[in-house]
């Protein structure tokens, strides 16, 4: 009895002990995001979303970037400029959940802004949010189903 006491008390700490993780250590522990965080690393980006944010980013899924074709793909992760443009223009400083959401234009890290619309569902410029509220220590990832070119 005496053992098994103290192993749910020791079970018990080691839960409450568990480390919240970051936008970069939530996306990558959800396995469906190795084209983003390679193009993060690439990019030079991913000490800024492991920072204290908070940060809302639109994460495109592996599915999301095999629809880019591939020598665009190929281009964009060898010119490190166009593709921090890219991917900043996925990420909206503060943390908005999807109740939060509002259409409309918003900023972007990046400096452009992006339109959210909600009819039949929520759309960032053309990407269909597809998951929303995957919550990180340091914002809110939102999965959506293409990667969104800026103008």
């Amino acid at each position: 009895m005496k053992k098994t006491l103290i192993a749910a008390a020791l079970v018990i700490s080691s839960i409450g002990m568990a480390q919240a993780k970051d936008i970069v250590e939530t996306a990558v522990a959800a396995g469906s995001f190795n084209t983003l965080a390679k193009a993060l690393t690439v990019a030079g980006l991913v000490d800024t979303l492991k920072g204290p944010g908070p940060f809302t980013v639109f994460a495109p899924t592996d599915e999301a970037f095999a629809k880019v074709p591939k020598d665009q793909l190929d281009a964009l992760l060898a010119d490190k400029e166009k593709l921090t443009a890219v991917l900043t223009y996925h990420v909206v400083p503060g943390k908005v959940m999807a109740a939060d959401v509002k259409p409309g234009e918003v900023k972007t890290v990046q400096g452009s802004t992006m339109t959210i619309t909600t009819d039949g569902g929520v759309k960032v410029d053309q990407a269909t949010v597809v998951k929303t509220d995957i919550a990180a220590d340091n914002g809110v990832i939102h999965v959506i189903d293409q990667v969104i070119i800026p103008n």
